[in-house]
């Protein structure tokens, strides 16, 4: 299928891949894609039994993470059962299970070779489980930076305004979409993003509930801009009438934030592009807009290995385009990845460098609006009650669904933004944007693979300036950060040099790469894009992974025909990759 009619669509995904990675500097272990976490709790514990088992009271019994060294057998559960335990989960990736065990025969378990760990089964403060500690938000949110008094407007398919994250905080609805006046969000898409933005968690506080889904900003307030029908697609009219709305409500509503979890297929240079136009005045109207980069990174139909794959409105270099991560279902950042789906730039006929920035986007916990067609087509993804309520006996609709994309990613920068901007009203949208660049984290991997879990197909993922922009956001960094930019921060343009096989970034005279040391190229796309800390990038091969020249025909609009109206195909819903 491919994007008609000028249509735009979510950004979103519903796919499933495994993913495995070369180990990066400094990293732990990997076994089968995911981080065996292991190695601090163990220098913290006194042999195999963690330190908070190994003072509990007698009495009683403990649901506890069992390790093996090696995958158990029955006979290993035998031993267990034998001593009073219960087996209630088999893990399928590592070589542990979790059991419920009584406390007094802890210490003699540990004793066994064959068991490698033993650690209670902890509860986790998730706050959209992990991707709101992963950015660092949960630090910001102990310190008072919750979003309080900030505007965001959401351009979606709609907000449930039912929902109990959100219902309080709405103070605004309109629907854009064609003779359809509803501003709910039949659809589902829209509920989501809000929820990611600044759900408040209110549908999993409780004291049986162990995880709590909190957005990134969860007191900031909506405006819901309905710009997509209920079958989350839209037009760029329904969209640019919302975005004119957004300017104009701005000072009634204190608007500062739009996020765009959406896109279509370039068509044009940005520069005529309507999308583009319209984010970019919303933009000098002192509004931070935030977009999907689109979900097109393991398209590979022009010989590009996903490289050029940005959507419209993200190839506007004044909007803050970003990229999606896996955040490894862990709260650190050390291990996670890049999601092999997330578009990659340069832009296709402008060469703008893109995404910006990377936020964590698969398999994201939010909001999930009820009769949802979302929750129709994709029933797996609805997160059960018992998942993050304890004991729970009431058969009851869950509030909390799973999605995976760019369109997840978005929204936690949209987050990030208005934190900043409680923080420091005075920002402008281009001070927003540097600041959020410069602090992003640069540690990452070279490279990564993922593996599609229904196809077997595997993608190489280089961490490159196209693939993961400024690198990955890190919220309390830039919350701490004083540095203000001047000039605009408008994204640098890709520039190829035949003659020396090249390919360097230029930005805008005057702009905020160029005022000093503290904002160059280096320092804000680090120094594992740059080479000797000048403007050259790469050569040829290195950029896109290949010598292919077609690919480089294809990226640098040579081979392009111009005005074509497909171009990439439409993003396919995934279950998002694991």
């Amino acid at each position: 299928m491919y994007y008609k009619n000028n249509n735009i669509h979510r950004t979103d995904t519903l796919r499933s891949d495994r993913c495995r990675s070369e180990p990066r500097r400094g990293s732990s272990v990997w076994l089968n894609g995911i981080v065996l976490l292991v190695v601090f709790a163990s220098a913290m514990a006194a042999g195999p039994l963690s330190r908070d088992l190994q003072h509990l009271p007698p009495s009683g019994a403990v649901d506890a993470i069992v390790q093996f060294h090696a995958t158990p057998g029955q006979h290993d559960f035998q031993k267990i059962a034998a001593k009073g335990g219960r087996l209630k989960k088999k893990f399928r990736n590592v070589p542990a299970s979790l059991v419920n065990l009584p406390v007094h025969v802890l210490r003699d378990l540990a004793k066994d070779p064959a068991i490698r760990y033993i650690s209670p089964n902890r509860q986790l403060a998730g706050h959209l489980e992990f991707a709101q500690p992963t950015v660092g938000a949960d630090i910001a949110l102990q310190y008072g930076w919750s979003g309080s008094g900030v505007g965001v407007a959401v351009i979606d398919s709609g907000i449930a305004s039912e929902h109990p994250d959100l219902r309080t905080r709405i103070v605004y609805s309109e629907s854009f979409v064609p003779g359809d006046y509803r501003t709910d969000d039949p659809y589902g898409h829209g509920t989501h993003v809000a929820g990611i933005v600044g759900g408040s968690g209110a549908a999993s506080t409780g004291s049986n509930y162990t995880i709590t889904f909190v957005g990134i900003a969860p007191k900031v307030h909506f405006i819901n801009l309905r710009a997509l029908d209920g079958s989350g697609r839209g037009t760029d009219a329904s969209v640019l009438a919302a975005i004119d709305r957004a300017i104009e409500l701005k000072a009634l509503y204190n608007i500062r934030v739009i996020n765009l979890s959406l896109g279509r297929s370039i068509q044009e240079s940005y520069a005529l592009d309507p999308l583009c136009q319209g984010v970019a005045r919303a933009w000098e109207a002192g509004l931070v807009v935030v977009v999907a980069a689109g979900n097109n990174g393991r398209d590979d139909s022009f010989g590009t290995s996903g490289y050029a794959t940005i959507s419209s409105p993200g190839n506007s270099p004044h909007v803050i385009t970003v990229g999606a991560m896996k955040d490894m279902a862990t709260k650190a950042r050390g291990d996670d990845l890049m999601a092999s789906y997330s578009s990659k730039g340069p832009t296709l006929l402008d060469h703008v460098v893109k995404p910006d920035l990377v936020a964590p986007g698969n398999r994201i916990v939010s909001a999930l609006a009820p009769n949802s067609v979302i929750r129709q087509l994709y029933p797996e993804n609805v997160v059960p009650v018992s998942y993050y309520k304890a004991n729970n006996t009431v058969t009851n609709s869950s509030s909390y669904f799973r999605l995976s994309g760019t369109s997840m990613a978005a929204p936690i920068v949209s987050g990030a933004a208005a934190l900043l901007l409680q923080k420091d009203p005075a920002l402008t949208p281009d001070q927003v944007k540097a600041r959020l660049m410069r602090t992003a984290a640069k540690n990452l991997p070279s490279t990564s693979v993922s593996i599609d879990a229904l196809t077997g197909a595997t993608y190489q993922t280089t961490y490159d300036l196209f693939t993961v922009g400024a690198g990955y956001l890190d919220i309390w960094a830039a919350l701490n950060d004083a540095e203000l930019a001047a000039g605009p921060a408008l994204s640098p343009t890709a520039v190829y040099d035949e003659t020396t096989g090249e390919t360097s970034i230029v930005g805008v005279p005057g702009g905020a790469w160029e005022s000093g040391f503290v904002w160059s190229t280096a320092v804000v796309w680090g120094s594992n894009v740059i080479v000797d800390g000048t403007a050259v990038v790469w050569g040829t091969a290195v950029v896109w992974g290949t010598s292919s020249s077609e690919g480089f025909a294809v990226v640098w609009g040579t081979a392009v025909v111009w005005g074509t109206s497909q171009y990439f195909p439409q993003a396919i819903g995934r279950r998002g990759e694991q």
